[in-house]
């Protein structure tokens, strides 16, 4: 999954990137209010987390631009104060959620999971193709009564294609959603952790379930 993070503030950005980072989301960063609209704007998230007191644009301008763009991405706002209008201003410019400064990254954690189930944001999290299962609440990887373990990233990328199962993805859209808008396009990075997926899933007996489509990317499914 895809985050975008506001903030400009050097440490508590770089805390939050890799504290998500580390429970697998994908996480692009912004400092400013206008490269944070920008980026919202351009791309989809599936929640954006922004602090209120940006340079060049606030909060709730950034709200108004993402609302405007008729994009329906969560957004939790992060801010200093704890006041009750500017908390209702924020809302009614299209926040979700509002989270006062300092807080745990667990509450965070919490809020983000919350938001992610609610009905209208629901989000699948199993996914079965021939007697592979992937169950992303519980970062399990089964075939058949195997276990497999993988690395993050290898997760991250087996979910990408099981989320796209008989379509095919290329290596821009891989780059964009597992690695992030910095990632570099002429590494061989995706080659590597693709190689290694196949080793892992596509095992002696087993039906070959990941497929590299020439000229256009990968896909996931079973040959017919």
């Amino acid at each position: 999954m895809r985050i975008l993070l506001v903030e400009d503030q050097d440490d508590l950005r770089t805390s939050l990137q890799i504290r998500l980072q580390e429970e697998c989301f994908v996480v692009d960063i912004a400092s400013d209010g206008e490269k944070g609209s920008f980026l919202a704007r351009s791309n989809d998230y599936d929640i954006i987390i922004l602090d209120n007191h940006l340079p060049k644009k606030n909060g709730i301008e950034i709200c108004r631009d993402i609302r405007e763009s008729k994009k329906q991405v969560p957004i939790i706002v992060l801010s200093v104060l704890d006041d009750t209008d500017q908390k209702i201003e924020l809302l009614e410019a299209g926040a979700d959620d509002y989270l006062t400064k300092p807080f745990s990254f667990y509450e965070l954690m919490a809020r983000i999971r919350a938001i992610l189930r609610r009905p209208q944001k629901l989000v699948q999290s199993l996914f079965q193709i021939d007697d592979l299962l992937l169950d992303a609440q519980k970062h399990e990887v089964r075939r058949g009564n195997t276990e497999i373990y993988l690395t993050k990233k290898e997760f991250m990328l087996l979910e990408f294609l099981l989320r796209h199962i008989g379509s095919v993805v290329s290596r821009g859209d891989i780059l964009e959603h597992v690695w992030d808008i910095h990632a570099d396009p002429f590494s061989n990075t995706i080659e590597t952790h693709i190689l290694s997926l196949r080793k892992k899933i596509d095992t002696a007996g087993k039906h070959k379930l990941i497929h590299n489509i020439s000229g256009r990317g990968y896909k996931i499914g079973l040959k017919k």
